[in-house]
């Protein structure tokens, strides 16, 4: 059969042709060629490293074969021009390409059959091509229309947003998950848990404790983290950064049936990244961050510090220090670190140093409603985890009991619903500290003793001691979770489980 007898002659695809007679970059004949091979042999599907969706297609009657050839396999029947046939007899485009007897000119020479792959990587990198060409189309009108408000940085944002589903693969359209991919997907996640042997389903946060009580963190979540000043938010937060990072480094060194971890980012509006960075090499080398800041440390001590350096040189952990971030800038630096090096997990340190977009006419609530909805959506597109650090208003140092509560979240309303889980970190040694009496002397009463002694015995009770303190769960049970902190390292650690019954009190 000769070449041209598979030439599809124009049809509605004609619509897609491009002005000043440049045409989208298309190869019809390579998808006839390689819809002839799937139904010659069904099982050339299972064979390719490119997944392929009826969208890939251009000509909109081979879209609509392949998503039939894919129903029928679905069903385990077999996909052919006979098996077909039914489906087309009332297709009218094809019925300008000879009708059903299209069907089995596909099939007749067979030649896809020795170049399947190929022909599968083409039709794919051809339909990314002409997404590129609609993201580039939009972004050209956009920057031309002048008739609504100007406002470049947005569609900026736009186009990174349009270029990042471009390089995912994706289509500009979000396409529906039918119930099975969803079960699938339920499956992947309960076989992890189960093979962990721990519950874990989502990313290891490093702590064995919180990892049981969340089951880890779980992709498109937003958590919130919040606490007073003081209770070691940022710590904690740059802690489970870290072990998620190492984690993943240590996954690629030495393997294993299940990667818990996953790169990094961590955007500090706050801290710098040197500071960050002296954070970890302390905790890692168990030197105190004051004495390292202050020069305090022996040489045996800055041998260590060499050491955990070096050690972590490879860590996949990213830190942004960029000052007065917006949030779509936020979501353009993370796609970015997306694509370069498929991060995993997003830390935010912290919510209320973000910038709205402006719009919010100086009504503060509203920029966090848009700020909290921003960070969601970011994890649903990006599919990680986001944590997002946040303050909690002055209520909690009113009250006698300084255990913090979801109605403490600065602007909460929007927070909390934006949220999946709500963690509030707190340090009841901290407070017991602020209240610490005079020390006694020798001349002192023994009841300035007494009361500084009953003050002593308590605040060794209490020292190193934190609770975080899960207070929305959307997937889970809600309650507190012990934590061992060590404040001269910043470091957060779970501790043995013969203290759990005690922990937290005060």
């Amino acid at each position: 059969m000769a070449e041209t007898d598979l030439m599809i002659r124009p049809s509605d695809s004609t619509s897609k042709a491009e002005p000043r007679g440049q045409t989208l970059p298309a190869n019809i004949e390579a998808e006839a060629a390689f819809l002839g091979a799937v139904l010659i042999d069904n099982k050339v599907l299972e064979e390719l490293s490119t997944q392929l969706r009826p969208e890939h297609f251009f000509e909109p009657v081979h879209q609509r074969i392949y998503e039939r050839i894919g129903k029928l396999l679905e069903r385990n029947a077999v996909a052919s021009p006979v098996t077909l046939k039914p489906y087309f007899e009332g297709d009218e485009a094809l019925k300008q390409l000879g009708g059903t007897t299209y069907l089995a000119l596909l099939t007749q020479d067979g030649q896809g059959l020795l170049a399947t792959r190929e022909l599968a990587e083409q039709i794919y990198d051809l339909a990314l091509l002409r997404e590129l060409v609609t993201v580039g189309r939009n972004l050209v009108e956009g920057a031309l229309d002048t008739s609504e408000e100007v406002a470049p940085m947005d569609q900026i944002a736009q186009a990174e947003a349009d270029l990042f589903r471009v390089a995912e693969g994706a289509t500009t359209a979000n396409q529906a998950s039918d119930f099975r991919s969803a079960a699938l997907a339920a499956l992947k996640m309960a076989e992890a848990a189960m093979n962990s042997g721990g519950g874990l389903s989502g990313k290891t946060t490093g702590l064995e404790v919180v990892d049981e009580k969340t089951a880890g963190l779980h992709n498109s979540d937003l958590i919130i983290l919040a606490g007073r000043p003081g209770m070691g938010k940022s710590s904690l937060a740059m802690n489970i950064a870290y072990n998620c990072a190492e984690e993943h480094l240590n996954y690629q060194r030495d393997g294993g049936p299940f990667n818990y971890g996953a790169p990094a980012a961590f955007f500090s509006l706050e801290m710098s990244a040197d500071q960050l960075a002296t954070r970890i090499l302390a905790e890692q080398a168990e030197i105190s961050s004051e004495n390292l800041r202050s020069g305090k440390i022996t040489r045996d001590e800055f041998q260590k510090l060499s050491f955990a350096s070096q050690r972590l040189a490879d860590l996949p952990l990213y830190i942004d220090d960029t000052p007065a971030l917006t949030i779509s800038g936020l979501r353009t630096r993370a796609r970015r670190l997306k694509r370069r090096h498929d991060i995993g997990l997003i830390v935010v340190d912290y919510l209320q140093l973000l910038q709205g977009s402006g719009r919010a006419n100086d009504n503060r609530v509203n920029e966090i409603s848009e700020i909290s909805r921003g960070l969601k959506t970011l994890a649903k597109e990006l599919e990680v985890p986001v944590i997002a650090l946040s303050q909690l208003s002055r209520a909690v140092e009113q009250r006698e009991d300084k255990r913090p509560m979801l109605s403490d979240l600065r602007e909460s309303g929007s927070i909390e619903q934006d949220a999946d889980m709500v963690w509030f970190i707190y340090r009841a040694d901290y407070y017991h500290e602020a209240v610490r009496p005079d020390f006694p002397t020798a001349e002192s009463s023994p009841d300035v003793q007494e009361k500084y002694r009953i003050w002593e015995e308590r605040y060794l009770e209490l020292k190193n001691r934190a609770t975080l303190m899960v207070a929305k769960q959307r997937h889970g049970s809600t309650g507190n979770v012990p934590l061992h902190f060590q404040p001269e390292f910043t470091k957060f650690t779970s501790p043995n489980k013969r203290d759990y019954s005690s922990w937290g009190e005060g």
